[in-house]
């Protein structure tokens, strides 16, 4: 696989800058609640972002609108500056356009009045009037007493030192990184809410790197802040793709979470369609009659208030009726109905959705594995996470396993045991690095046929390539470690009687110890008058 342009670690810093920036952003926060707080923080990104390309975009027409030698030339400077504010220059590159109110070198120089707060709030009303893409996404909640103005000035400047000097306007790049920083660590800090907008960058890599989306349809109808987008932009640039080889498009439920993946977006510059407002998946489908190449989803592990109720004879359930009490296998058949002829989906499931033997879901599951849908299963370590320290597994579903850009591999399915992969990072997360995604993801493509790919081999203990007969088998469970076994021990060249010998030395040793400490133990006790004295 091509190499990442981007030097990145997998939650996005670079050399520190966004943890020391955040760290620095957090002493700010004061007793202000980490779910309220990132609005406040990721919309000044956002406002920070979108006023440095306008700059930008202004200042280059000014130099062009003053140089003789330029066909934009103009004679009169004052004209310079009136076509400098033409809306339409800016909007025709896909800028936003940003009124003189709202621009960050005007805010930054009021951020020490006790105004700041409504200042920074018109500004974002006078944004989304000029840009209607922006209607209703930007946070305009800054002026509400209960946010301390000082320290909100205090944030404005901390925000406006972000790519300050960089060249070529790589500000704007570090801004997009810096945002989606910032929404894993607020993640981090909600815990168990935070996993309702935001995947792990490492987890969300490796569905990208799997499936290899380098141009169509991308679908996600439970996009949460946008990640899976974000990423599948960066895969297609990174192997020399263009960023309109591929179409986004997605749905939230949330609305707020809903205004973080818009603004994650346009923070990106990526075009994408999530529908005309925050709608349930289930029950307010967006994009109805939508056929898509690739879909990637992380849903809500097991929820179980989805109105399954009321969706008893939806035209989904081709493969079963899910029970109103789990909606994990309504998501599994919402993702195979929206995939195209040779569409493939990857998504995050709890683990439970691999060997359930619950009547109405052991039967969707045995039905879709009839249909020969599944094409790989993954095995994912715990701690991934922050909703949930439970470890969860990845599911790749396709419709058509003779698709002539790979081997056919018809009544096949590969399963994958990553559970002993992944470093902690703190003392309750876990990351997969850089080169556990990649041999992954190269296994994956290797089994699948992928041009350019070394020849595909079982490992014992890591991947196995399973038959349908062998499934049917096991009962139609999916459980990645039934079929990988054992991992291969390395040889030992010690002899079994020189082994015991060994062994029957240290347990006498240690039974020694036990004794020594029972011993030591009684004798306190009768110091204290306690035990017996005999």
């Amino acid at each position: 696989m091509a190499k990442k342009k981007s030097d990145t670690n997998n939650n996005g810093a670079t050399l520190g800058f966004e943890a020391t920036l955040y760290q620095a952003a957090d002493k700010l926060r004061n007793n202000m609640d980490a779910a309220e707080y990132k609005h406040v923080v990721l919309g000044l990104i956002f406002l920070k972002y979108i006023s440095d390309s306008f700059e930008e975009k202004y200042n280059f027409l000014l130099q062009e609108f003053a140089d003789p030698q330029s066909e934009l030339y103009i004679k009169e400077e004052i004209t310079r500056y009136e076509y400098a504010e033409d809306r339409d220059e800016y909007l025709a590159e896909n800028i936003f356009y940003v009124p003189k109110e709202a621009r960050w070198e005007y805010l930054q120089g009021k951020a020490k009045q006790s105004e700041i707060g409504t200042l920074i709030d018109n500004a974002m009303h006078a944004i989304e009037h000029e840009n209607p893409r922006l209607k209703g996404v930007l946070p305009k909640d800054y002026a509400r007493p209960g946010l301390d103005k000082q320290r909100l000035g205090e944030l404005i400047d901390l925000i406006g030192t972000i790519g300050l000097g960089e060249e070529e306007n790589r500000s704007k790049d570090i801004l997009g990184r810096v945002y989606e920083y910032f929404l894993s660590q607020f993640a981090s800090a909600e815990g168990k809410r935070g996993g309702q907008f935001y995947t792990p960058r490492c987890v969300v890599q490796l569905l990208v790197e799997m499936l290899a989306p380098y141009q169509g349809r991308i679908y996600d109808p439970c996009c949460g802040s946008g990640g899976m987008f974000v990423q599948s932009e960066e895969f297609v640039e990174a192997h020399d793709g263009q960023r309109d080889d591929i179409s986004i498009y997605g749905q939230e439920s949330n609305p707020t979470t809903r205004q973080l993946a818009l603004m994650n977006l346009a923070i990106r510059g990526i075009e994408g369609n999530l529908g005309q407002e925050h709608a349930d998946s289930f029950h307010d489908n967006q994009h109805p009659d939508l056929k898509v190449d690739y879909i990637l989803a992380n849903p809500p592990f097991n929820s179980s208030d989805w109105g399954g109720e009321r969706l008893r004879e939806d035209k989904r359930w081709t493969y079963g009726s899910p029970p109103i009490g789990n909606a994990n296998f309504a998501w599994v058949q919402h993702f195979i109905h929206h995939l195209a002829p040779n569409g493939i989906a990857g998504f995050v499931l709890a683990n439970g959705s691999m060997s359930s033997n619950t009547a109405t879901e052991g039967e969707i599951r045995k039905n879709i594995i009839e249909a020969d849908l599944v094409d790989c299963m993954v095995a994912l370590p715990g701690q991934l996470f922050y909703s949930t320290s439970i470890p969860v597994c990845l599911w790749f579903i396709t419709r058509n396993k003779e698709n002539p850009n790979f081997r056919k591999r018809t009544g096949e399915t590969l399963f994958i045991d990553a559970r002993r992969l992944g470093k902690m990072i703190d003392r309750v997360h876990r990351e997969l690095t850089q080169k556990e995604i990649a041999h992954i993801a190269e296994t994956y493509h290797a089994w699948r046929g992928d041009e350019g790919n070394v020849e595909y081999v079982d490992v014992p203990g890591f991947c196995k390539s399973a038959t349908l007969d062998e499934i049917q088998e096991y009962g139609y469970v999916l459980t990645p470690g039934r079929y990988v076994g054992a991992e291969v021990q390395e040889e030992d060249d010690e002899e079994f009687e020189d082994v015991m010998t060994n062994l029957t030395k240290k347990l006498t040793e240690q039974m020694a110890e036990a004794r020594r400490l029972d011993d030591a133990i009684m004798k306190n006790l009768r110091m204290l008058g306690f035990g017996d004295e005999q």
